[in-house]
């Protein structure tokens, strides 16, 4: 597969921000470590950053039991905080992977059949969970700006979020293999790991391991993913329902989840992204008053560009130099006036603008660049000449704030002590087996039909879909178009969208709104589950 977006954020960053997650390393492999010898790697400890865990250490699992109490959507909730490690065996029964979570359970429940659980995760591949955790649903959250402003310097604010969901469900935060403190062990292999299918298949053997451990069986169980999440979600769906036990689920929660990397990938002849991303565009450029007229308002302009981009763009694409002069320059006129981009760009580009070209033209003659992860952000780089953007404004803005707080939440409130650094992103990505579909291995990820399968597998399986206007790392589009035309039965599919980017929640209105969607969603999926 060709190079995935995770390794182009890398690079744009230099900060190991990974793919679908604006999310910043503190700790992750140094580029020499695939020159030691093998012997070494597979003994080396977690300071040297090696994916294997040291075989000289005692890996008993570790486990935290913490009593709390806190008020969330008014409702006074006393839990407890179930942090630890769930080891994982291979098809010998040899633990060979440890699977660190932080599960907030709701205590004095007297039918867990009437308590729903969320199994939560962010992306990467290669990112842990302190995303959704600190900044969406756990019952800390860190304060970053609403404004699309740099969070700054420590220390950082990190409050009580009374928007947490522990008011309608438990919430178990899952940190999958090689991030977080959740490693491979000495009897386990990367290439189990590693890969789409790999990811899911532990994922499931570690939800039914928790299932079993809390007696949870017979919970309504939901699954929350943001980002790579989303294809993470799409490829577990066949893993808990086909093999192994079924798990029961009652819905999906996908946040500005990928589900189809076709629309993503900006290789020549795919023509598939540039109209998965315009509509973005077109709200990025209202959002900066790139846009010349505003009469009709936004959601009457945005249907417009929908519009566009199904009936006409697409096909302008595929006609190429079989369209007449007149024909190419209508289509450039409606280009430029969706995208705030100029006729004599857009002809440049052949019609074709990919998304780090955009955020580093739409604003070129102000100075400035927008982010990927959220183009309200604005930053200003070296100098304005060049044909992309250098960094991502919009991930170095917050990926300090996030990794600092949650280091801090582990370490000092909950008084969590482990062997081993805790990785908020790594390079597990780069090794990663994109195989979705067969054993052949072409073509891209897309897991969109599985996402169709289970829900005909189960006629109450409902999914919800938040996106952000402002997302131009996954575009809110490319998941209407993936759903869409992927065999999935959308009359059970909800879309919602937010003034906000990639990470809506940090934007508090927008958390506000999608918390309340959520919850409302997780409700009507589980109507008889008791508060």
């Amino acid at each position: 597969m060709s190079t995935p977006k995770w390794k182009l954020a890398a690079l744009l960053t230099g900060t190991a921000l990974i793919l679908l997650t604006t999310h910043m390393a503190i700790t992750s492999t140094p580029a020499n470590a695939g020159d030691k010898p093998a012997a070494d790697q597979a003994k080396g400890d977690d300071k040297a950053g090696g994916d294997k865990a040291g075989a000289d250490k005692d890996w008993t699992p570790k486990h935290f039991t913490i009593d709390r109490s806190g008020t969330f959507n008014g409702k006074r909730v006393d839990y407890q905080v179930l942090a630890g490690e769930t080891h994982l065996v291979n098809d010998k029964e040899e633990d060979a992977a440890t699977v660190f979570s932080t599960a907030y359970v709701k205590k004095g429940v007297k039918d867990a059949t009437q308590r729903p659980i969320i199994f939560l995760f962010n992306g990467g591949p290669g990112s842990a969970s302190l995303w959704l955790h600190m900044g969406a649903w756990g019952p800390k959250r860190v304060d970053v700006p609403s404004d699309a402003t740099n969070a700054g310097s420590p220390p950082y604010p990190l409050k009580d979020n009374p928007q947490s969901l522990l008011d309608v469900a438990d919430l178990v935060f899952i940190d999958p293999v090689g991030t977080g403190y959740s490693r491979i062990l000495p009897k386990g292999d990367e290439k189990d790991y590693y890969g789409v299918k790999q990811d899911a298949h532990s994922i499931a053997q570690f939800m039914r391991r928790w299932l079993t451990d809390h007696k949870r069986w017979n919970s309504p169980v939901f699954i929350g993913g943001e980002s790579y999440g989303g294809m993470r979600i799409g490829a577990l769906l066949p893993e808990l329902l086909e093999n192994g036990a079924p798990v029961g689920l009652n819905g999906l929660i996908v946040v500005s989840g990928a589900v189809d990397y076709g629309a993503f990938e900006f290789n020549r002849g795919n023509d598939v992204p540039y109209p998965a991303f315009l509509p973005t565009y077109a709200a990025v450029a209202w959002y900066h008053k790139k846009i010349a007229d505003t009469s009709m308002g936004f959601d009457a302009f945005m249907n417009q560009v929908r519009k566009f981009a199904v009936e006409e763009y697409p096909v302008a694409l595929l006609k190429g130099n079989r369209m007449s002069p007149a024909e190419r320059k209508g289509v450039i006129d409606k280009l430029s006036r969706f995208t705030g981009l100029s006729p004599a760009y857009l002809d440049r580009t052949n019609l074709r603008v990919r998304d780090v070209r955009f955020a580093k033209e739409l604003l070129r003659d102000q100075g400035k660049v927008v982010g990927i992860y959220d183009g309200r952000y604005t930053g200003q780089e070296y100098d304005s000449a060049g044909d992309t953007v250098d960094s991502d404004p919009s991930g170095y803005g917050v990926g300090a704030a996030f990794a600092t707080t949650l280091q801090s939440y582990l370490l000092s409130d909950l008084n969590i002590k482990m062997d081993r650094e805790y990785r908020t992103s790594g390079d597990v990505g780069k090794n990663w087996d994109w195989k979705t579909w067969g054993d052949e291995g072409g073509g891209y990820a897309n897991v969109a039909p599985w996402y169709g399968d289970a829900m005909r597998q189960n006629p109450k399986l409902k999914v919800f879909m938040a996106g952000g206007w402002y997302d131009i790392c996954v575009p809110f589009f490319s998941n209407e178009n993936a759903m869409n035309a992927n065999g999935v039965p959308t009359d059970r599919v909800t879309f919602s969208y937010y003034e906000a980017g990639h990470m809506m929640y940090l934007n508090r209105a927008a958390l506000d709104k999608l918390t309340d969607d959520v919850r409302h969603f997780v409700k009507a999926a589980a109507p008889g589950a008791a508060e």
